[in-house]
Formats: structure tokens, sequence, C-alpha cells
């Protein structure tokens, strides 16, 4: 691999970042107020981005809903200028909220957003999208009807540039051709959290239940899926996988470990693990091409070319010069530059572009139709793991 390839592309700076996908991410320059949102659903994720509300600029915290009592009044305690709602609907009720951010449990996302695109309101929605196949069409059906609200999917890291940097470096064949995808979110831990009141046990460690949740596929691999979709251009074709709950063996019902291979129509494979038993290299997207790999961290992509050594072979009597490949060479790192110039959370840039598509009028890289793709991945990568068998996705 040649090394000045790789110290041309780092030098592209923010300026190459548009050649890839339109600029995302920005405020406004004649935005003349703070867009009035509501937050429902209120645990860590809620909790979370208003914490990021905060630092961003042209969005404002007016309420917040969560169903919890006791999470209630930690957020009135921390968000005095806010107002709670123990039923969100009551908060959708309210003419000063003009957009909501759903941070509910995962079989809630679905009903919740219905119900806000039908009260007059724009939508940020986390992911994954939706608990169940029928729901992921039903809501790209139910978006149609309201062509004027925006409805933004939360998979934040299609906002983040250094994915736009890496994808740049792809496209120009830096990397050779890419075939292969070696993605894993791995953690060392039970995933719970604590409950104070046995009887709260489902509400709080949802995650841990099918009723609520498809667990790793869809809390943690749902990111990497997103990204393997975007940078293919394409859902998955099928998907195979195996899990199981081998580790923590303490009542959940959703696995504790996870592998799904997808087989995308370009003809890349993409491989896609989570387990909870051991957190060596934790997130980590691995991008094989036939002259270099990237490694895609969280907050840093670094880039190997593959040292290739020269040796001269003689077939029938003709010599000539072949190449073989002898591991990698020293690994350089990509450079980006966020839109602002600031080292922001991924989830504040998704944050920023929700309000200026609602100015703008478009639709967000980050929508119903991307979100139902991914949506739809997840799911039936737990439902090969879970019937053993392959399932088609297109």
């Amino acid at each position: 691999m040649d090394r000045r390839f790789f110290l041309k592309s780092s030098a592209y700076g923010l300026a190459g970042l548009t050649m890839v996908d339109r600029p995302v991410g920005h405020i406004l320059a004649n935005q003349r107020r703070p867009l009035a949102v509501g937050i429902v659903g209120f645990g860590s994720r809620g909790s979370g981005i208003a914490s990021i509300i905060r630092t961003v600029p042209g969005i404002a915290l007016h309420a917040y809903s969560d169903i919890l009592e006791n999470q209630l009044q930690l957020a009135g305690r921390q968000f005095t200028e806010a107002k709670a709602y123990p039923d969100y609907r009551k908060l959708l009720e309210n003419p000063a909220i003009e957009a909501v951010i759903i941070a509910l449990p995962e079989h809630l996302h679905y009903p919740a957003a219905v119900a806000a695109l039908q009260a007059g309101k724009h939508v940020y929605l986390e992911k994954t999208m939706v608990h169940t196949m029928e729901e992921a069409e039903q809501l790209v059906q139910t978006a149609a009807r309201y062509p004027k609200q925006v409805l933004q999917i939360g998979h934040q890291y299609r906002y983040y540039q250094l994915y736009h940097r890496v994808l740049e470096v792809i496209r120009e064949g830096f990397i050779g051709d890419v075939t292969q995808y070696e993605c894993q979110y791995h953690r060392n831990s039970d995933w719970r959290r604590p409950v104070s009141d046995p009887k709260l046990e489902r509400q709080i460690n949802w995650r841990m239940y099918k009723e609520y949740s498809g667990g790793l596929m869809t809390e943690l691999c749902a990111h990497q899926v997103d990204i393997l979709n975007w940078f293919n251009g394409s859902p998955p074709a099928s998907v195979v996988a195996i899990g199981g709950i081998d580790y923590w063996k303490d009542g959940r019902e959703t696995y504790d470990n996870i592998r799904a291979i997808y087989a995308y129509p370009n003809g890349v494979k993409a491989s896609v693990s989570s387990i909870l038993s051991n957190a060596y290299n934790g997130y980590s997207i691995r991008i094989l091409g036939s002259k270099g790999t990237i490694v895609v961290q969280r907050t840093k992509a670094l880039a190997y070319p593959e040292q290739v050594k020269a040796h001269l072979t003689t077939v029938d009597g003709v010599t000539g010069a072949t190449a073989e490949s002898w591991g990698q060479g020293k690994p350089m790192e990509l450079k980006f530059s966020n839109q602002d110039g600031q080292n922001r959370d991924p989830t504040a840039y998704a944050l920023m572009d929700f309000v200026s598509c609602i100015g703008e009028g478009r639709k967000p890289f980050s929508n119903v139709e991307t979100g139902k793709d991914t949506a739809r991945a997840v799911l039936l990568a737990n439902k090969a793991a879970e019937q053993g068998t392959m399932q088609y996705l297109i």
C-alpha cells in the first residue's frame, strides 16, 4: 500500500467530507429561537440526551415524562426549567412543545411515535426504531401521512464525521476492494440496573425480556448494522446467526451473546457480534480491503496498509514477479473534523441536524426508511438465531 495515499487522504480535512454525503449537523444561521422539545422516557438514555441538549445551540428542553416517580424526581432536581408529566400523552397535548424525543423502552417506540405524529409534533425516535417487523412497515406508512413533520431515527453515528471520513477513504480506493467487515460490541458486565423494588424488575431491566426488547442485537449491534447498511448502500440480503444465554444465567430471556453474519447484495459479508463476558477491544469495526484495513474505534480510525513482499516465480518456464501479503504495516490515523470544529458527543450533532431538518423542511439522513432497514436486519438476526435458519431480507 502506498503510504502517500493515506497521507494525502489525511490532508483533505473538512472540505473533503461533503464529497461523501451532504453536510449534516449544522444549525440554521437565521434561527430566531430554540426549538422547544419534550423528552418521553427519562431513564439513562433520556436523561443523557437532556444533558446533551444543554450544550447544543438551537434546542431547549421544556418538558419530560416518565412513569417512574423516582426518575421524575431526579429530573426535577436536575432540570428545573422543564415541566414534568407522568403521562406522556399530556405532554403531547401541550401546544408549546414543538418536537419530542422518544427514549422509551423499545416495545413502546411505535405507539409513542404514532401518537406524537398525530399530535402534530416533530419526532426524534431512539433506535432501534421499532420492536417488530410489522411495526417497521406500519411506521413508514404512518410517517407518509405527515409529510410536514420530521421523523428522525436515533442512529447518531451517521452524524459523526469520523464515519464520513472512513467512507471517503473507502470510496477513494485507498484500501482496495472491500468485501469483508468484522464488527463487535463487547462488554464484560451483566448489563443489569439496580432495582430497589422487585416489582419494578421488568420495568427497569426491560432489556432482559423479549416482550420489551430485542436484547443485544437491537440495543447495541443496531448501531453498527446501520453503518453497514449505509456504507453498502442497501440493507443486507440475508442473515444467519447463533446466540444463547451461556454466562449470565440469571433468569433473563434475551441473549448474553450473539454472532450474526450478513450477506449484502454487492457480495460483501459482515460479521456482527455482541457478548457480555469479555470487553477486549469493546466497540470496533474492522473494514478489510485488498490493499489495507481500517479499524474504527469509538473516537478514531486507524488505517493499516498491507505489507506486500514481491518475489520471483517461474511457471512453465516463464519467470515473473508476484506479490504476497505479509501482514499489516504501520497504522496511520485518519484525520477528521466535526461540523463545528468541536469534539461533541455524536448525539449532539444528530440533534443539531434534527433542528436544521425542521427549519429547512428536509428529510433527515437517518430517517424512517433507513431506520426500517436497520430494524428489520437486527430483528431477523434474532429470528435466525432462535430458529437456526437463514433469514432473507430482500
